[in-house]
């Protein structure tokens, strides 16, 4: 199993970010690169407790889907995203939200496991692992500046 840690910074109230960060249209706009749109589910807005969306983008020369839930939700501080259906063996991304002084620190725990044995984890270690930090980079770059703008 491989696990990312990412924390952001953010110059806004916790529930603004809460609220930006499970945005379907705003994660849209920080994925246009892979050309990822949501397909099916919850297809724009906030998404909610139990509520499922199916994305499909290009990752890697390939068009990909991948539905996740929404399995946890304790606003504003906690969501879980998992993913139901897609090409990995197993996939959690837990968000939290904690404000101090006015800066809301974000942080993404990314789990995953690969299926195809070793092969998915030579592929994970050469590729897809770097792919993942930078597409949360730049999803979390994107929310910061609409967020902050607010």
């Amino acid at each position: 199993m491989t696990i990312i840690n990412l924390t952001t910074k953010i110059k806004a109230p916790k529930q603004t970010v809460f609220d930006v960060s499970r945005n379907i249209d705003i994660h849209q706009q920080s994925a246009a690169p892979s050309k990822e749109k949501a397909i099916a589910g919850v297809t724009s807005g906030l998404i909610s407790f139990n509520e499922t969306v199916t994305w499909r983008g290009r990752h890697f020369g390939f068009y990909l889907t991948h539905k996740s839930r929404i399995t946890v939700m304790t606003f504003y501080d906690y969501f879980v995203d998992e993913m139901v259906e897609g090409k990995f063996k197993s996939f959690r991304h837990e968000h939290f939200f904690k404000e101090i002084n006015g800066v809301t620190i974000m942080t993404d725990q990314l789990q995953y496991e690969t299926p195809f044995g070793i092969i998915g984890k030579l592929f994970d270690a050469l590729f897809l692992k770097n792919h993942l930090i930078h597409f949360l980079m730049e999803r979390n770059k994107t929310l910061k500046k609409i967020a902050e703008n607010l």
